[in-house]
């Protein structure tokens, strides 16, 4: 009899743990849930009512179909009363930067722009800066580097060495050259030069259209120079010394209300989810010591790597490591 008692007892007992740990992941998902609801819509909220908006383009440039939809979206919102672009980038594809480029001067034709430089503004990461109406670069900010560069890897000493080599048929001799399987010939980088240099001379114009220069102007500046901001503001590359607040008062001066509050408009397609947002992904990255931006290929600058075509990007030797 007592043995049947000590099991009612114990089954009790069991029950209450179940229903205890039961409202514990109710109560779990139910925060999650509001939580990101919160968060979801604060955000809405945010862009919903007048205000000034900022869009960060940062890291490598490629074509991204998100950012000129974002762009878009600023466009067309009429609670979007004046736009910040805070620039930070080495540049990337000259196919992708000109793709941001013109989507920019769309939004520019119905809304003030300002471009704000933070670190790094080169090459196609300046192209995409240039498309603002007016440029603010912090003093040690790095501007520049206008130009045009294709790169080829040759692993020929490589598949000799391990015995491997490429046999092809072809149609002419042009076809799918260069390649990294042999080495280059004159005719093959005389067909990549005209390439380079017809770009080349597209981002020369470009420029000029853009900056108070001259097209000779500009060319002396375009063999590829990176400066600081403040050799960029003597050189007419920027407009102004500063930051974000510089960035807002030219807005001012345009007629926006100064009393409007800059909103981010974040990509909608981040790596965040219910379980893990956005924010808990950037404090894992603090405390592994990756970039927030780009993460662990960008780290190592890896990303590059993958990039195709034309490439307007600023790529510095890395001669000595530091200690």
């Amino acid at each position: 009899m007592s043995t049947r008692a000590d099991d009612l007892i114990d089954r009790r007992r069991l029950r209450r743990k179940l229903t205890f740990w039961r409202v514990i992941a109710f109560l779990v998902i139910a925060l999650a849930l509001a939580g990101s609801l919160r968060w979801l819509f604060a955000e809405r909220l945010a862009t919903a009512t007048a205000h000034i908006a900022q869009v960060r383009i940062e890291g490598t440039i490629t074509e991204d179909d998100e950012l000129l939809e974002r762009l878009d979206r600023i466009r067309e919102s009429g609670a979007v009363k004046g736009v910040i672009l805070t620039v930070d980038s080495p540049g990337g594809t000259t196919a992708g930067g000109e793709a941001v480029f013109e989507e920019i001067r769309r939004l520019a034709e119905e809304k003030p722009v300002v471009a704000q430089v933070g670190t790094l503004a080169a090459s196609a990461g300046y192209m995409i800066a240039s498309a603002a109406d007016h440029i603010v670069a912090r003093q040690s900010s790095i501007v520049g580097s206008i130009g045009v560069i294709v790169q080829i890897p040759n692993v020929t000493d490589l598949m000799e060495n391990v015995g491997v080599t490429v046999e092809e048929v072809k149609s002419s001799p042009l076809k799918a050259e260069p390649s990294p399987f042999n080495a280059t010939t004159e005719e093959e980088r005389a067909m990549l030069r005209a390439m380079v240099l017809d770009s080349y001379d597209w981002f020369i114009g470009l420029v000029t259209d853009r900056r108070p220069l001259s097209r000779g102007e500009v060319t002396a500046l375009a063999d590829g120079s990176v400066f600081t901001g403040r050799q960029a503001l003597d050189r007419k590359l920027v407009d102004a010394l500063g930051g974000k607040r510089e960035a807002k008062e030219w807005l001012v001066e345009r007629g926006v209300d100064e009393n409007l509050e800059i909103v981010e408009w974040k990509a909608e397609t981040s790596g965040g989810s219910l379980f893990f947002s956005e924010a808990a992904g950037a404090w894992l990255a603090r405390m592994l010591g990756v970039p927030q931006q780009g993460g662990i290929l960008s780290l190592l600058g890896a990303e590059r790597i993958f990039l195709d075509g034309l490439l307007s990007v600023w790529q510095p030797e890395m001669t000595h490591l530091p200690d």
